[in-house]
């Protein structure tokens, strides 16, 4: 299997600077992560306004980053579309298979990502 090159992101913006409905799902990610102590935190936003978050899930026998437990969390309530998604946590990479997730409901969705205070976010460009 070839390597795929990382799709690029946007320099940092303010979380202050965001749509408010954005903002809300980075807040999300930010307490889905200080919740359980995770690596990450991960909320996803769907077409019709609903929200899901969810953390890094790391069993034995189950691996997911927290996006990818985020999506999957929409899809089996039945969303959609995906409107937006933010991780937050350290070691946030725009080729985290969750995003691959994200664009496998909804290509032109949007994906913020954001270090663990949250106070900056980066755009995964599509």
């Amino acid at each position: 299997m070839a390597d795929q090159a990382s799709p690029a992101t946007t320099a940092e913006t303010a979380v202050s600077a965001l749509d408010p409905e954005d903002a809300k799902i980075v807040t999300l990610a930010r307490s889905a992560r200080a919740r359980t102590g995770a690596a990450q935190g991960a909320a996803v936003r769907d077409t019709d306004g609903r929200t899901y978050n969810a953390c890094t899930v790391a069993l034995p026998s189950l691996t997911l980053s927290a996006l990818q437990a985020a999506v999957a969390a929409a899809v089996s309530a039945g969303a959609p579309g995906l409107e937006a998604a933010a991780v937050v946590g350290a070691d946030t990479d725009p080729s985290d298979p969750g995003v691959t997730a994200v664009r496998d409901v909804t290509a032109s969705a949007t994906v913020l990502l954001a270090g663990p205070d949250a106070s900056s976010v980066r755009r995964v460009d599509a």
